[in-house]
């Protein structure tokens, strides 16, 4: 058979593990385009939680899963004497810490809120009393799922007896602050709000879902086509040219 000039002459060893090795490659592209669909609907769910108008916080909460993202409504007081730092954050390209505070609800529950950013010389309580809230205050913000979302090969170690976290430990929180009747299931990233003194400044976090699906199919497929030309220049000579053994 005569393709672009060569004449090919496939032998069964070589077609066979050239075949093998395609039929994988297209088989992990067209998985990653399954994980893509999968993921688009999962940040289309997120976002339609996210524009649904605010519920009171289950109780009790059967499904954290069901409630992350969901736009919440809170009504109770601060523990402003139990507060925890979540270190690392940034705001506007600066390094500084977001403030989590405890609520305690009307209800009796106690649930942590992350009030937002403050710089690192304001993380001191004492440096920003206008913004320590008191009396019984509504808040509205996302419930989102804790625990740590990536690798444990990479996950930090928080060091609660420094009250320093780099991560949602909700338990270890709950503790460390001290709570009564703690939910822990979830906590809730307060929306953005006017506060007296400007801190903590609210941020309420994007949806955070990697979807990098689209490049690893097309790497995938890519690496098919290139086994193929591969398989097809071993396989072939160029038109006219004497094979090997001709007298």
């Amino acid at each position: 058979m005569t393709l672009f000039g060569r004449t090919f002459r496939p032998r069964l060893a070589p077609s066979l593990a050239a075949l093998f090795g395609i039929l994988v490659l297209l088989g992990l592209g067209t998985w990653q385009l399954q994980r893509l669909a999968w993921k688009e609907g999962l940040i289309a769910e997120y976002q339609a939680r996210r524009a649904a108008p605010p519920i009171p916080l289950p109780d009790p909460i059967t499904d954290p899963a069901a409630l992350d993202n969901r736009p919440v409504r809170l009504r109770g007081y601060f523990l402003n004497d139990q507060e925890l730092y979540l270190g690392a954050r940034t705001y506007k390209g600066q390094v500084g810490f977001h403030v989590v505070t405890p609520l305690r609800l009307d209800d009796g529950r106690s649930v942590l809120v992350d009030r937002g950013w403050v710089p690192p010389d304001r993380r001191d309580p004492a440096t920003r009393p206008q913004g320590q809230l008191a009396g019984t205050v509504e808040v509205t913000g996302l419930a989102r799922v804790g625990g740590w979302r990536g690798s444990d090969m990479f996950r930090p170690a928080n060091q609660p007896e420094q009250n320093h976290w780099l991560w949602y430990d909700l338990p270890a929180m709950a503790a460390r602050a001290g709570l009564e009747n703690a939910v822990t299931a979830v906590y809730v990233a307060a929306a953005p709000r006017a506060l007296p003194g400007g801190l903590p400044i609210g941020i309420l976090p994007g949806v955070s879902l990697r979807n990098d699906h689209l490049q690893y199919a097309i790497t995938w497929y890519t690496l098919a086509a290139a086994l193929l030309v591969i398989y097809f220049l071993h396989q072939s000579r160029p038109t006219g040219r004497r094979e090997d053994g001709d007298g």
